[in-house]
């Protein structure tokens, strides 16, 4: 979903990286993980299409969990939220293409133009949305501090 309000976009990433992940030791993340891993070995167990599907959702969630522990490493709350809004939308993406990936699989072996839209939303999803978490993962497992060592007096 587009951002509609930056300054709400940015509060819910705040929140999801900030609050939401950590909280009760990662429990509702972990929880998440958990979902999402079953729904992935459900595809693998599927075969053809859908395990290559499963592969590349599991990739992505490997380097959601990835990421997520190095920008808390250092226990520096100020840099782990500096890029919070492309955190935001990585995870999004990935919560997105297990939702397809469920429609995927409950399509299959049906019949019909409304099930084979089903599996073709997926397939786009997977191939032109999904890769984009890549670069946000490499940017943001960076630690780049571009965005903290702005100054007031530059706007």
């Amino acid at each position: 979903l587009n951002p509609i309000h930056e300054g709400t976009h940015g509060i819910q990433a705040l929140d999801l990286l900030g609050r939401k992940v950590t909280m009760q030791g990662g429990a509702a993340f972990g929880a998440l993980f958990e979902t999402i891993t079953a729904t992935v070995e459900e595809a693998r167990g599927a075969g053809g299409e859908a395990t290559e599907l499963g592969d590349q959702l599991a990739a992505a969630l490997g380097r959601l969990a990835e990421t997520t522990g190095k920008l808390w490493a250092d226990r520096d709350p100020e840099l782990a939220l500096a890029n919070a809004t492309l955190y935001l939308e990585a995870a999004g993406h990935i919560v997105i293409a297990w939702i397809w990936l469920q429609q995927y699989l409950a399509a299959a072996g049906k019949k019909g133009e409304f099930y084979e839209g089903k599996r073709q939303a997926t397939r786009y999803f997977f191939r032109f949305e999904l890769p984009k978490t890549g670069p946000q993962f490499d940017l943001l497992a960076s630690l780049d501090r571009t965005t903290l060592e702005m100054e007031d007096s530059w706007f």
